[in-house]
């Protein structure tokens, strides 16, 4: 597969266009750096990996992309990401048509291959309950300490009450929560806010946490030295617990965030509803848990009905 050409980001429209995408369309620096690559990749196949910018952009023709791309399934690069690439590349030659640098796009009308739809996996309440149960049994066999066992009860149920992604829970501070309301505001992608509910459960675990050590410096889920935890300390926390209740071990935080999904619309929830506590952009992302759901409902006839 061709390398992304080493000088992409020096090249002025390329410059222009990723800081649009940082100043006006809030895109973290892993989103920035997918756009460089994917968009370096392309000048790599067409200039060569050691061209010199500026680029050529308005010269490219529709032949020219298609090629890229027919040559990266051959290559067998997966069908995720040649439509992830041909998404970025229409997205920026958008920016240059808007910016009047070029007059056509290339990438107007060329569609990747299409993706089977897998459907997440995910925990049934019977498992998220002895999952969570899990800290507290490992602290009376004197596996992990008290401090341990209070802060990880607290941040497991925090995610399984709010559905929130690991990345929107790790840095957060005692101030942000109402305890008394159960609210919470998280900053998910691309910057923006929205108003989660926190359950009982979980404010609980999260009292009992504060009121056995404090709050420290502020933060919540930190080390005993008071190191906030990162979201890679939270997965192989969450490991331990896994195994000890004997649930599969490629469990991951988010797949907590697909269980509370599934299980509120389960539960009669309406999409919409859900749409909005995930925090999802569009409502088509969502949907995918109605199929989960739907899933669930046929193993079901399949296992109780008499006909089914």
């Amino acid at each position: 597969m061709v390398k992304p050409n080493k000088s992409i980001a020096g090249d002025e429209s390329v410059k222009s266009f990723i800081a649009h995408l940082e100043g006006e369309k809030g895109a973290s620096v892993h989103t920035r750096g997918g756009y460089i690559a994917d968009i370096g990749q392309f000048a790599a196949a067409l200039w060569g990996g050691e061209a010199e910018p500026p680029f050529a952009w308005p010269g490219v023709t529709d032949r020219q992309a298609r090629a890229f791309f027919a040559a990266l399934a051959k290559d067998g690069v997966s069908a995720a990401s040649i439509r992830r690439k041909i998404a970025a590349l229409r997205t920026f030659y958008r920016f240059l048509q808007r910016r009047m640098a070029v007059l056509d796009n290339p990438f107007a009308f060329i569609h990747g291959p299409r993706t089977p739809r897998r459907l997440p996996k995910v925990l049934s309440a019977e498992e998220c309950k002895a999952f969570l149960e899990q800290p507290a049994k490992l602290m009376e066999s004197g596996e992990i300490n008290e401090f341990q066992c209070l802060r990880d009860t607290a941040l497991f149920e925090v995610l399984y009450s709010t559905g929130c992604r690991i990345s929107e829970v790790m840095g957060l501070k005692w101030d942000e929560i109402d305890m008394a309301g159960g609210k919470l505001i998280v900053t998910g992608k691309g910057g923006k806010s929205r108003l989660v509910i926190v359950g009982k459960y979980a404010r609980g675990a999260l009292a009992a946490f504060r009121d056995r050590f404090g709050e420290g410096d502020g933060h919540i889920f930190r080390t005993h030295r008071g190191a906030v935890l990162s979201p890679r300390d939270a997965e192989r926390i969450m490991k331990k617990y896994l195994a000890s209740a004997g649930l599969p071990p490629d469990v991951t935080p988010h797949k907590l965030r697909h269980s509370f999904a599934t299980q509120l619309i389960d539960a009669g929830v309406d999409v919409r509803n859900v749409q909005e506590m995930l925090g999802h952009a569009s409502l088509s992302t969502t949907q995918i848990y109605t199929h989960v759901s739907l899933e669930h409902l046929k193993d079901s006839m399949a296992l109780f009905h008499p006909r089914g």
